[in-house]
């Protein structure tokens, strides 16, 4: 007799229904930086030029900066030239700052600070609807919203000058 896996003819396996979970997977907790911590001065944050690296400003077009603070990297700032709907070729900026280094204010001063050093004019973001800090930050950088009618995605713009 054949393993309880396999038909009578031994070689096609079965296919049992799968069951249903009792109670739903919960999603992860992604943690978030704490509230409330000392604000960064202006002065304080350094965009430091560097090579760009695979993905991350290398390519023609592309800038890259490190993200300094009081003397120690914070993060990372970076412009790709991209092709992609809604707008077509255009430079998109994006920003990663360290874990410990969020919710100080360094990404508002970083996004204004990489958008004026910038050589493209206008530059745009992409991001997620729901990442309101990023949001935030940038419109107080002097992005504005640039998102068509209907796109899932939150695509901000500034042009040389603010706007």
């Amino acid at each position: 007799m054949g393993s309880p896996n396999f038909m009578a003819d031994g070689k096609t396996p079965t296919k049992r229904p799968r069951r249903k979970p009792a109670h739903p997977t919960p999603k992860p907790k992604v943690p978030t930086a704490p509230r409330n911590r000392p604000k960064v001065a202006d002065g304080d944050v350094e965009l430091v030029a560097k090579p760009g690296r695979k993905g991350k400003g290398d390519g023609p077009g592309g800038e890259y900066w490190d993200v300094v603070v009081a003397g120690k990297r914070a993060g990372e700032v970076f412009v790709n030239i991209i092709d992609e709907p809604p707008i077509g070729k255009h430079a998109s900026l994006q920003i990663f700052l360290n874990k410990p280094d969020q919710a100080r204010g360094i990404g508002r001063i970083a996004y204004r600070k990489a958008a004026d050093a910038s050589a493209h004019s206008p530059i745009y973001l992409h991001m997620r609807k729901a990442n309101v800090a990023s949001r935030l930050a940038a419109e107080a950088a002097g992005f504005v919203d640039a998102s068509p009618p209907g796109f899932t995605q939150l695509i901000l713009k500034r042009s040389r000058g603010g706007g």
